[in-house]
Protein backbone atom coordinates (compact mmCIF):
# COMPACT_ATOMS: atom_id res chain seq x y z
CA UNK A 1 0.00 0.00 0.00
CA UNK A 2 2.79 2.36 0.71
CA UNK A 3 4.74 1.56 -2.21
CA UNK A 4 1.34 2.93 -4.34
CA UNK A 5 0.18 -0.89 -5.50
CA UNK A 6 -3.05 -2.12 -5.64
CA UNK A 7 -3.88 -5.53 -3.55
CA UNK A 8 -5.84 -6.95 -6.52
CA UNK A 9 -2.88 -5.49 -8.67
CA UNK A 10 0.02 -6.44 -6.87
CA UNK A 11 -1.21 -9.90 -7.21
CA UNK A 12 -1.46 -10.04 -10.94
CA UNK A 13 2.24 -9.06 -11.43
CA UNK A 14 3.53 -11.40 -8.67
CA UNK A 15 3.50 -9.75 -5.78
CA UNK A 16 2.29 -11.89 -2.82
CA UNK A 17 -0.24 -10.12 -0.77
CA UNK A 18 -0.18 -11.20 3.02
CA UNK A 19 -3.38 -9.31 5.11
CA UNK A 20 -2.07 -11.68 8.22
CA UNK A 21 1.10 -9.30 8.45
CA UNK A 22 1.39 -8.37 12.30
CA UNK A 23 5.32 -6.78 11.93
CA UNK A 24 4.58 -3.16 11.33
CA UNK A 25 8.13 -1.68 12.40
CA UNK A 26 8.90 1.15 10.21
CA UNK A 27 12.54 -0.55 9.34
CA UNK A 28 11.23 -3.69 7.58
CA UNK A 29 8.20 -1.73 5.93
CA UNK A 30 10.21 1.15 4.03
CA UNK A 31 12.55 -2.10 2.87
CA UNK A 32 9.76 -3.63 1.95
CA UNK A 33 7.88 -0.24 0.11
CA UNK A 34 12.15 0.17 -1.34
CA UNK A 35 11.85 -3.44 -2.95
CA UNK A 36 8.81 -3.35 -4.60
CA UNK A 37 9.31 0.21 -5.86
CA UNK A 38 12.43 -1.33 -7.58
CA UNK A 39 10.76 -4.16 -9.00
CA UNK A 40 8.21 -2.21 -10.66
CA UNK A 41 10.67 -0.24 -11.81
CA UNK A 42 12.38 -3.47 -13.54
CA UNK A 43 8.92 -5.23 -14.74
CA UNK A 44 7.92 -4.28 -18.18
CA UNK A 45 4.02 -4.76 -18.52
CA UNK A 46 2.77 -6.31 -21.87
CA UNK A 47 -0.67 -4.21 -22.42
CA UNK A 48 -3.86 -6.91 -22.86
CA UNK A 49 -4.64 -5.27 -26.09
CA UNK A 50 -1.59 -3.96 -27.80
CA UNK A 51 -3.52 -1.42 -30.38
CA UNK A 52 -4.44 -0.05 -27.02
CA UNK A 53 -2.23 0.12 -24.36
CA UNK A 54 -3.22 1.64 -20.81
CA UNK A 55 -1.19 3.82 -18.30
CA UNK A 56 0.85 1.55 -16.62
CA UNK A 57 1.70 -0.25 -19.50
CA UNK A 58 5.45 -0.40 -21.02
CA UNK A 59 6.19 1.66 -23.51
CA UNK A 60 6.87 -0.20 -27.37
CA UNK A 61 10.43 -0.08 -27.24
CA UNK A 62 10.58 -1.79 -23.57
CA UNK A 63 8.33 -4.23 -24.74
CA UNK A 64 10.86 -4.96 -28.06
CA UNK A 65 13.74 -5.32 -25.31
CA UNK A 66 11.77 -7.84 -23.29
CA UNK A 67 13.37 -11.06 -22.08
CA UNK A 68 12.26 -13.44 -20.19
CA UNK A 69 13.70 -14.33 -16.70
CA UNK A 70 14.08 -18.02 -15.44
CA UNK A 71 14.98 -18.71 -11.73
CA UNK A 72 14.77 -15.91 -8.68
CA UNK A 73 13.97 -12.98 -9.58
CA UNK A 74 14.80 -10.36 -6.57
CA UNK A 75 15.77 -12.74 -3.67
CA UNK A 76 15.85 -11.29 -0.27
CA UNK A 77 19.19 -10.44 0.86
CA UNK A 78 18.92 -10.54 4.91
CA UNK A 79 22.39 -8.83 6.61
CA UNK A 80 23.39 -10.45 9.47
CA UNK A 81 25.64 -8.13 12.12
CA UNK A 82 27.90 -11.41 13.38
CA UNK A 83 29.01 -10.63 16.93
CA UNK A 84 31.88 -11.43 18.56
CA UNK A 85 32.74 -13.82 21.12
CA UNK A 86 32.63 -11.87 24.40
CA UNK A 87 32.63 -13.15 28.08
CA UNK A 88 29.44 -13.24 29.56
CA UNK A 89 28.89 -10.88 32.33
CA UNK A 90 28.18 -11.29 35.70
CA UNK A 91 24.38 -9.46 35.38
CA UNK A 92 24.06 -11.79 32.44
CA UNK A 93 24.78 -14.90 34.92
CA UNK A 94 22.16 -13.71 37.10
CA UNK A 95 19.65 -12.69 35.40
CA UNK A 96 16.58 -14.76 35.57
CA UNK A 97 14.30 -14.32 32.07
CA UNK A 98 11.37 -16.24 33.40
CA UNK A 99 10.82 -13.92 36.92
CA UNK A 100 11.57 -10.94 34.98
CA UNK A 101 9.15 -11.51 32.52
CA UNK A 102 6.71 -12.33 35.27
CA UNK A 103 7.42 -9.12 36.91
CA UNK A 104 6.49 -7.54 34.05
CA UNK A 105 3.54 -9.23 33.22
CA UNK A 106 2.09 -8.39 36.59
CA UNK A 107 3.42 -4.96 36.75
CA UNK A 108 1.76 -4.35 33.77
CA UNK A 109 -1.60 -5.67 35.02
CA UNK A 110 -1.20 -4.11 38.84
CA UNK A 111 -0.60 -0.71 37.23
CA UNK A 112 -3.61 1.01 37.03
CA UNK A 113 -4.54 -0.56 40.81
CA UNK A 114 -1.35 1.16 42.51
CA UNK A 115 -1.73 4.49 40.89
CA UNK A 116 -5.63 4.58 42.21
CA UNK A 117 -3.52 3.62 45.72
CA UNK A 118 -0.90 6.46 45.49
CA UNK A 119 -3.78 8.61 44.42
CA UNK A 120 -6.15 7.95 47.32
CA UNK A 121 -2.70 7.47 50.13
CA UNK A 122 -1.52 11.06 48.58
CA UNK A 123 -5.67 12.16 49.35
CA UNK A 124 -5.25 11.39 52.82
CA UNK A 125 -1.72 12.51 53.81
CA UNK A 126 -3.59 15.89 52.60
CA UNK A 127 -6.51 15.61 54.54
CA UNK A 128 -3.87 14.76 57.83
CA UNK A 129 -2.25 17.62 57.10
CA UNK A 130 -5.30 19.92 57.45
Amino acid sequence: QLAGINKKFARTIGISVDPRRRNKSTESLQANVQRLKEYRSKLILFPRKPAMPKKGDSSAEELKMATQLTGPVMPIKNVFKREKARVISEDEKNFKAFASLRMARANARLFGIRAKRAKEAAEQDVEKKK
